[in-house]
C-alpha cells in the first residue's frame, strides 16, 4: 500500500512538474507572439512603414559597415546609443576601475534590453520588443567596431582625439585587464561579434515581420481598437 502511495505521490509530482514547465513556456510564447483580438489598422499599417523603414536602413548598414578596415554604418543610431553608453561609465564607477569602464558597453546593451522587456511584459507589444531586437543587434555591431579598433586604433574618440592618441579607449583597457591574449586578437574578435550582431539584427527584423502577418488576419476598422494594456 505504501508502495503504490508513494508511486502514486511521484506520478503526481512529476504531471505538476511538466503543468508548470508547459505553462512557464506558454507565458513566454504568450509574451513574445501575443496577437490582439483586434488590430487598430492605423496601428498596423504604420508598424508595416516602420518595418520598411529599418529594413532599407538595415541594408544601408550592412553596406557602408565593414569592421575589417574600421568603418562603421548608422551612425544614427550610434547617437541614440552614445548617451547611454557614457551614462555607464558613470553608474557603474562605484563598482570599480573595470566596471567602469566595462559599464558603458553594459549599459548601451541594456537600453534596448529593459526597453523590450517593458514593451513585451506590461505594454504586451512585441512588435516593439522585435525592434528593440534589432538596436540591440546593431549595439552589437557597434561594440564590435569597438573591439577591432582596440587592435587597430584609428576612430576618433569623443575626446577629439583619435583612439591610438587617446588613453581612454573602453576595449584596449579592457582587454588589458582581461589578458595578453584578448588584445592580440581583438581585430579576430571584433569581426565575429560584428557578425553577431549582424544576426540578432536580421533575427529583429523577421520576428517583427512575423507579428505583423500574425496580426493581419486581426484587423480593425476601430481606432482603439488595441489598447497598450489590454490583457487576455
Amino acid at each position: 500500500v505504501l508502495a503504490k502511495f508513494a508511486s502514486a505521490s511521484m506520478t503526481v509530482a512529476h504531471e505538476a512538474a511538466d503543468d508548470e514547465d508547459i505553462a512557464a513556456r506558454r507565458s513566454i510564447a504568450g509574451w513574445l507572439f501575443y496577437v490582439p483580438d483586434q488590430v487598430a489598422n492605423m496601428n498596423f499599417y504604420g508598424r508595416c512603414a516602420l518595418l520598411v523603414a529599418v529594413m532599407f536602413y538595415t541594408f544601408k548598414i550592412f553596406r557602408d559597415t565593414n569592421i575589417f578596415y574600421g568603418d562603421l554604418g548608422g551612425h544614427m543610431l550610434s547617437l541614440v546609443l552614445l548617451p547611454w553608453h557614457e551614462a555607464g561609465h558613470v553608474f557603474f564607477r562605484l563598482l570599480g576601475q573595470f566596471m567602469t569602464i566595462a559599464g558603458g558597453t553594459i549599459m548601451q546593451h541594456l537600453f534596448p534590453l529593459v526597453l523590450g522587456f517593458v514593451l513585451l511584459v506590461k505594454n504586451r507589444n512585441p512588435f516593439g520588443g522585435a525592434i528593440c531586437l534589432w538596436l540591440l543587434g546593431y549595439s552589437w555591431i557597434y561594440t564590435g567596431w569597438y573591439m577591432h579598433d582596440a587592435g587597430d586604433p584609428q576612430a576618433m574618440m569623443v575626446s577629439g582625439k583619435s583612439s591610438a592618441e587617446d588613453d581612454g579607449h573602453d576595449f584596449v583597457n579592457i582587454f588589458s585587464y582581461m589578458g595578453g591574449w584578448w588584445l592580440l586578437n581583438a581585430t579576430k574578435i571584433g569581426i565575429a561579434v560584428a557578425r553577431f550582431g549582424q544576426a540578432v539584427m536580421l533575427t529583429g527584423i523577421a520576428w517583427g515581420a512575423f507579428m505583423l502577418w500574425q496580426q493581419k488576419a486581426n484587423l480593425s476598422d476601430a481606432v482603439f481598437a488595441e489598447g497598450p494594456f489590454d490583457r487576455d
